[in-house]
């Protein structure tokens, strides 16, 4: 037996001498290989004081989870906690080791390895699979840990840039950047307006008057926030998300447009074949070489294919027009075509209307979107 628990203490790396192995087995769990070892958990003395007179009362079973090389089989340590009374001070204890921590079933030195893991570019969801642990155990690792990384709230960068991103169970988290060299700020769990108040409030006011510029999407409370926190920032809409509304107000005029026509008919063909076209700027179409499509039964260039579909509907025409005009503006920094754009009164789609309605209502974050990015 002696040998046997040597050995055992050997490969899985456990020093405690209370802790005695007595065998060892692979056994089935939730439909996985698992390799079982047994042990007892002594209790030498009494924690209290310190007496050697004990009676002892049974043990107590608890499944360990403990690290292994081979993340297909997984370890679990079966161990016994001796559960004993002191007979001169009357007081119960059970026997605890360093091995696991009081009322836990994830060793100790799992928790090394999965915090060694959060330190390397890997997500939380592979982190758990490699350790055999939850993902809200990585959680509660990293939580654990997180008052030994204190943040500094008495700085911030003069160009801010906010987003949200998708990352565990599929929640939309916030993200936010330094806007000189896009090096990440801080990562927020949620978006919610309570919650971004109540992280930027702890900043001082030197270092929240020191943001001159914040870079976002169109999302309307991420103004609220600038407003009521960076009292000498301007809000910047990003050139990005500006031409991403154009682009998707069109496709859906184009599509509406396109199911007008018979399906067989030249005009749908032409809508809905080259559809990527639509999309591109008109400067980087083909214009010279003609190709031949087997959809429309045509050999025409991209620029015609392209003229010919927008022709087919004024309102459509109108609308690629002004969404390739406006995406020109940007890109030239002039905010007076800009302006003139947005209060165009040509026919345009209902979506293409409404964008530009929210684009008026932001006016200066869209012009300074334009002009300072």
């Amino acid at each position: 037996m002696s040998s046997l628990n040597n050995c055992i203490k050997f490969a899985l790396d456990i020093k405690d001498k209370n802790i005695v192995f007595k065998s060892f087995f692979y056994k089935m769990v939730q439909m996985k290989k698992h390799k079982i070892y047994e042990a007892e958990l002594i209790q030498p003395a009494c924690p209290c004081c310190g007496s050697l007179d004990l009676l002892h009362n049974g043990h107590l079973i608890t499944n360990i989870h403990y690290l292994t090389a081979n993340a297909s089989h997984p370890v679990i340590i079966r161990l016994a906690k001796q559960r004993v009374k002191c007979r001169d001070c009357n007081r119960w204890s059970m026997a605890q080791s360093e091995l696991v921590n009081k009322y836990c079933s994830i060793s100790n030195a799992s928790k090394l390895k999965v915090l060694s893991a959060l330190t390397e570019d890997s997500s939380m969801t592979s982190i758990a699979r490699e350790n055999n642990v939850s993902v809200n155990t990585v959680q509660r690792v990293l939580g654990s840990c997180s008052h030994h990384f204190l943040d500094s709230y008495e700085y911030l960068p003069a160009h801010l840039a906010f987003d949200e991103f998708k990352g565990v169970d599929r929640q939309l988290h916030f993200i936010c950047l330094n806007g000189d060299n896009h090096q990440v700020v801080q990562i927020l769990r949620t978006r919610y307006k309570k919650t971004l108040l109540k992280y930027f409030g702890r900043f001082s006011p030197q270092a929240r008057a020191n943001v001159k510029t914040v870079t976002m999407d169109l999302n309307f409370y991420y103004q609220d926030i600038v407003r009521a926190c960076f009292p000498n920032a301007q809000i910047v809409i990003d050139r990005f998300h500006m031409i991403q509304m154009l682009t998707r107000s069109f496709n859906s005029l184009r599509v509406r447009t396109m199911k007008t026509f018979d399906k067989k008919s030249r005009e749908y063909q032409l809508l809905k074949s080259p559809w990527k076209l639509y999309l591109k700027k008109y400067d980087e179409l083909e214009k010279i070489h003609p190709r031949y499509n087997w959809h429309y039964k045509d050999c025409l260039t991209q620029v015609q294919a392209v003229m010919e579909g927008i022709g087919a509907n004024t309102t459509l025409e109108n609308s690629y027009n002004l969404m390739q005009s406006f995406i020109k503006a940007i890109e030239d920094g002039d905010t007076q075509k800009i302006e003139s754009l947005i209060a165009s009164k040509d026919s345009i789609g209902a979506l293409m209307h409404k964008t530009l309605l929210t684009f008026k209502h932001n006016l200066k974050a869209v012009l300074n979107g334009a002009a300072l990015t």
